[in-house]
């Protein structure tokens, strides 16, 4: 069996979508017919319009204005890194829920959503200053 695993993504607009990711430093191509390919590392996400991902699920595409169905969490080298980051998705049209901040004296992040409104955490950890025994 094949270990390979992809994440659908459903978006309003591909293209604007495809867009985005670009602007933020993604990798993201058009694929097919109003399909993209986004590419984060070794993680593939493939970006379908809202009616196509409704049709194959069997079920309604969440409403992120209410509510979130998951986030993606992407590791960041630095702190630095985290907040040019932020400032990237700012000028691409994302909206910033959770600004550039410290927790437990180890770990630098923020939180964005896309332009559909799902979330994405990006994470610095320095774990020489992360507390033993974790």
């Amino acid at each position: 069996m094949s270990q390979d695993i992809w994440i659908n993504l459903p978006v309003k607009d591909v293209e604007e979508s495809t867009r985005f990711f670009n602007e933020i430093g993604f990798h993201a191509v058009n694929v097919g017919h109003k399909r993209a390919k986004l590419t984060i590392g070794q993680t593939t996400i493939l970006l379908f319009p809202n009616a196509a991902f409704e049709k194959f699920t069997g079920s309604n595409v969440a409403d992120t204005s209410h509510s979130a169905e998951v986030i993606f969490s992407i590791g960041a080298e630095s702190r630095e890194e985290v907040d040019a980051f932020i400032q990237k998705v700012e000028s691409a049209g994302g909206s910033v829920f959770g600004k550039p901040s410290e927790t437990d004296g180890w770990m630098y992040g923020a939180g964005f959503a896309d332009l559909d409104g799902h979330r994405w955490n990006l994470l610095y950890m320095d774990e020489s200053q992360m507390p033993k025994g974790q």
